[in-house]
């Protein structure tokens, strides 16, 4: 945790955003695997850590913002729980390191919540993302799963403290980032041909372990970069195959880092494969070297993708003019995601939020493939911590569809796409602050120029 004070800033800031009703928070419980004593690891919901910084399960709270009263709701742990968990602090004791001096039985919540709403106070709660969640919220508030009406001023005002990470939120972020730059290069000495992936995924975990750390998300480590979530590590890796980890280390606090790579198995990448990935490399530069306070993530986004269309018509894959290929989606053949994320207490910044709240500021998403998918495209503002993660995928699946639809036949030279089908995809990515004059990388800088990766595996 950090400091007391932290957390009472942040509950007063939320306060004097949101200005009157009561503000409920639903922690996590624990979420049996297979079995009700096996669990899944324990992660505590984002905004209730932002908030109390308290990553125990069985815990509810509440912020009545009109009788000024902040109120934790939690059960003292039994003699059962100490012969087989050992003696913790007391929940007062802990409630007391977050600044919160009220602290009431589980059973008693909902009885606070309904004399609330009998009295008429509005209460606020955040979309629900697990089910348990949603029984709460119904128990509670009689609101059905498909009636549910998150608040939105309680959404926009938790995104406003969260998007603008703090000084020590930053170098938080930083020490995963360190370990998720330290759990790439073990990847890229790891991989080599006739080991398994499930073999190089073991070297990358046991970095983050090996700091005392989780992971931020499954990790994906695969021969196979073409699918862009690709979690399944059963393949035996090729002397020709390129291999695209994407994984990150997150603290104990929960601080998230999120970085990707790719390498040549055989240590030296073929020229086709050097061509691909040098363009991407340049697609990525530019995009950082864009970055800065006042410039539409969006902005970014299409410098990276006329970019790649540039790149690409230098190689005889695509044709025309490269701003209108990108304006139209021609290039989402190619590069069907957005260029990066929001990255914080979650590797998706507060994703259960919404995406357009969090990444575009209240503003309707586009519709059109590969833009859609784009997580940020707001205004870049100091304290954003974002990723930059351009990748360029040959998708055999998407090519034959495209093809036989015609699909920017004017852009697209099909011929020449088809002998790239089984090349996969490469996608190099890393995390950045926005600063107040431009753009800071976080962590340990990775391999990522050719050369440098040729000459260090």
């Amino acid at each position: 945790m950090f400091g007391r004070e932290t957390y009472i800033q942040r509950r007063s800031a939320l306060k004097r955003i949101v200005g009157k009703g009561l503000l409920l928070f639903l922690g996590n419980d624990e979420a049996s695997a297979n079995y009700a004593d096996n669990c899944y690891p324990f992660r505590q919901d984002s905004t209730f850590l932002y908030f109390f910084g308290l990553p125990f399960a069985g815990l509810a709270a509440v912020i009545d913002i009109d009788s000024d009263r902040e109120i934790i709701f939690g059960n003292e742990l039994t003699m059962d729980d100490i012969v087989w968990m050992g003696v913790q602090p007391s929940l007062r004791e802990k409630c007391e390191l977050a600044g919160v001096r009220q602290v009431r039985l589980s059973g008693e919540l909902e009885a606070y919540v309904q004399a609330a709403v009998r009295q008429g106070q509005p209460v606020h709660y955040l979309p629900p993302y697990r089910a348990e969640h949603r029984v709460r919220l119904w128990t509670l508030l009689g609101v059905q799963p498909s009636g549910e009406q998150p608040s939105l001023d309680f959404v926009r005002a938790v995104v406003s403290l969260r998007n603008r990470k703090t000084d020590e939120e930053v170098a938080e972020i930083e020490k995963a980032c360190r370990v998720t730059a330290e759990m790439h290069l073990a990847a890229m000495r790891a991989v080599r041909p006739g080991r398994y992936e499930y073999e190089v995924v073991a070297e990358i975990e046991a970095v983050a372990r090996k700091h005392n750390c989780g992971l931020s998300f499954p990790t994906i480590a695969t021969v196979n970069g073409q699918t862009l979530h690709n979690h399944y590590h059963g393949n035996r890796i090729g002397s020709g195959d390129l291999f695209l980890t994407d994984a990150g280390a997150e603290t104990e606090m929960g601080y998230a880092g999120d970085m990707s790579s790719t390498v040549p198995a055989g240590a030296v990448f073929t020229q086709r494969q050097r061509e691909i990935y040098d363009l991407q490399v340049s697609c990525h530069e530019a995009a950082v070297a864009a970055l800065r306070p006042g410039i539409r993530f969006e902005a970014v986004y299409d410098i990276s993708a006329r970019v790649i269309v540039e790149g690409l018509t230098a190689l005889g894959l695509m044709r025309g003019d490269a701003e209108e290929a990108v304006r139209e989606g021609a290039h989402a053949l190619f590069y069907p995601h957005g260029l990066g994320h929001m990255m914080g207490l979650d590797v998706h910044d507060m994703e259960n939020l919404g995406e357009i709240y969090v990444g575009h500021d209240g503003q309707p998403k586009s519709k059109q493939f590969g833009r859609r998918s784009l997580r940020l495209a707001r205004t870049l503002e100091p304290g954003f911590v974002h990723t930059v993660e351009p990748g360029i995928y040959f998708i055999p699946e998407l090519i034959d569809r495209w093809r036989s639809e015609k699909k920017f036949a004017s852009f697209i030279n099909y011929d020449k796409v088809e002998t790239y089908k089984d090349f996969g995809g490469v996608r190099n990515e890393e995390d950045y602050l926005i600063t107040e004059t431009g753009a800071r990388l976080l962590g340990t800088k990775i391999l990522k120029r050719a050369g440098e990766i040729e000459e260090k595996i």
